[in-house]
């Protein structure tokens, strides 16, 4: 049975940014399953657009063409006990969107209004019920500018390009000097993108994960949500299971 306080916490939308490695993924996946909440990570989308385009022969260059591509995909989340899976046309690609390759290609696609402007659709569908927690480059600044709660996390350069290699290093041959090459690419190809710079929203939290856990960082995150919703969230609620706790994860 849900308590009343868990059923008010349920109305908000919160939007969590960042650069690659800043814990985006990690913290959002984790304070969702401590609300109850859905997860959305919107990089997903674009990284499955990616693999589509290179499946498909589709320029990365050619924005409108994506675009077209995006408007017929069928991309949809599915949650399997604590691990979120993202189906693109009915296909299971969450592994195969993980490539270095898959990657590379997101951040090219990522950069076109027309592919931006699709894909903010489908997260605004997506979130527009509340009870979301939804993580990428430009929920709090576009996707959800009225977002209930934004956060914008950082962290020093080396230790995402650490984080991002060990998340990448299992099954995948990969060296920390190119991986931290291709971030700070991404960084400026984000950053000076002429639609949906990567910027935190001017009404976001900051918090350096630099030095902290994952579970520091949501517990910091949980207490935000505890003042915005207007209630108090009892421990039993928001306790993660065993073993989540002192990850540290980009």
């Amino acid at each position: 049975m849900k308590t009343p306080g868990e059923d008010l916490a349920k109305q908000l939308m919160i939007a969590i940014d960042g650069p690659s490695g800043a814990g985006k993924s990690t913290v959002a996946r984790m304070l969702a399953a401590r609300l109850g909440y859905s997860y959305v990570e919107s990089g997903a989308m674009y990284r499955a657009l990616a693999l589509l385009a290179l499946e498909t022969d589709t320029p990365l260059d050619d924005g409108p063409a994506l675009a077209a591509l995006a408007e017929d995909a069928e991309m949809r989340f599915e949650q399997h006990g604590e691990s979120n899976r993202l189906l693109l046309n009915g296909r299971d690609v969450t592994e195969a969107i993980r490539s270095s390759e898959v990657t590379r290609a997101a951040s090219l696609v990522s950069v076109h209004s027309e592919v931006r402007r699709r894909l903010v659709e489908c997260q605004q569908v997506l979130g527009r019920e509340g009870g979301v927690v939804m993580e990428g480059r430009d929920i709090g600044t576009r996707v959800f500018p009225d977002a209930d709660l934004k956060v914008f996390l950082e962290a020093s350069p080396k230790v995402r390009a650490e984080r991002r290699f060990r998340e990448i290093a299992n099954g995948v041959k990969a060296n920390r000097e190119e991986v931290l090459r291709e971030m700070t690419q991404r960084d400026q190809r984000d950053q000076f993108r002429e639609v949906s710079p990567l910027i935190p929203a001017e009404d976001a939290v900051r918090l350096d994960t630099t030095d902290l856990t994952a579970e520091e960082v949501v517990e910091k995150i949980l207490s935000l949500v505890r003042q915005r919703s207007g209630v108090q969230i009892q421990d039993s609620e928001v306790r993660s299971q065993k073993g989540t706790g002192g990850e540290k994860r980009g």
